[in-house]
């Protein structure tokens, strides 16, 4: 196996990322990419949309996450009648001193889970726009800026239509990943079981979950994921994959320049959690259908012959001549 010295010390960041994965996998049997993934973003600085039927642990495995971190963490069910306001905090009138006070919603903590995103109508998405991209909510005028780190996990059912809204897609776009999450094999399945007649109280199992980071050291971690090197050619090579989603014919709409900040983001964290400090063509293949799945629209003909987004990027991805 070839080796090579690396210009980053990573040991840190490997001792870390290996405690979160030992702790969340006290609770979660494999979702083992799913848990890389969801790290990655977290190194990359970004928010993800986690897509998969009830029951396979999608809300369980971010509040997983969040009890990992010295960080503060909010949780918010969104239903068809939630209103910006709920979600963003509001002006309230103070009586004694004659002024109005803006009361902070829950949006404003580090490390927000949101519940099935897809049930709240157009206008409570649309306030989501700004604090999602600019971590900052303006109200009355008035701009509030964000504590650091600021992370948006957001759950989704793809099944169940009714009462649902479909997200818009300049909301999908700022997710830097969608995490597609299926059901367990049967090994899997039996160790849940078997977790699970053992542990009897999941919230004694969520309480014995230890905090491994803090706000100031994932902050040095992410400044190291920064430092990765990228090659020319991979600059090439991430342009090339996201323009090819703007000229397939399958697809009605393609990809934007967020996208590849998006994969070249991404590809350095991943790098990280792979022990290296470059990136290499592998990483971008592998983050190819998370990155881009949520940024494209196919063809009504397309979906007619039964394809998916994942099978059109994993197509575009193979006709792209590979840098060595």
């Amino acid at each position: 196996m070839e080796t090579f010295d690396s210009r980053l010390d990573l040991t840190p960041l490997k001792t870390t990322i290996d405690a979160i994965r030992a702790e969340v996998g006290k609770v979660i049997i494999g979702q083992h990419q799913v848990v890389d993934l969801l790290l990655t973003a977290l190194l990359a600085d970004g928010h993800v949309l986690i897509e998969g039927v009830p029951g396979v642990a999608k809300t369980l495995t971010a509040k997983l996450l969040a009890k990992t971190m010295s960080v503060g963490f909010s949780r918010i069910q969104f239903t068809p009648d939630l209103m910006p306001s709920d979600v963003l905090g509001t002006s309230v009138f103070q009586p004694k001193t004659g002024d109005f006070v803006f009361r902070q919603g829950p949006i404003f903590s580090n490390l927000v889970l949101i519940d099935e995103i897809n049930r709240a109508p157009a206008k409570t998405q649309a306030a989501l726009f700004e604090v999602m991209e600019e971590r900052q909510v303006t109200n009355d005028g008035t701009t509030y800026h964000l504590a650091e780190p600021f992370m948006v996990l957001a759950t989704q059912n793809p099944i169940e239509q009714e009462g649902t809204y479909r997200l818009p897609e300049a909301q999908l776009d700022r997710f830097l990943f969608k995490i597609v999450v299926g059901y367990p094999n049967a090994t899997e399945e039996v160790d849940i079981l078997r977790g699970h007649h053992q542990r009897r109280n999941l919230n004694d199992a969520l309480a014995a979950i230890d905090a491994i980071l803090t706000a100031g050291q994932l902050a040095t971690l992410r400044a190291q994921v920064q430092q990765v090197h990228v090659e020319d050619k991979l600059f090439d090579y991430i342009a090339q994959v996201v323009q090819a989603t703007r000229k397939d014919k399958s697809l009605y709409l393609g990809a934007s320049p967020r996208a590849s900040v998006a994969l070249l983001n991404s590809a350095k964290a991943l790098a990280t959690l792979r022990g290296r400090d470059f990136i290499t063509p592998e990483d971008v293949q592998e983050l190819a259908a998370p990155v881009l799945r949520h940024r494209i629209l196919l063809t009504p003909e397309r979906e007619m012959e039964g394809g998916t987004a994942d099978d059109v990027v994993t197509q575009l991805v193979k006709k792209i001549e590979v840098p060595r």
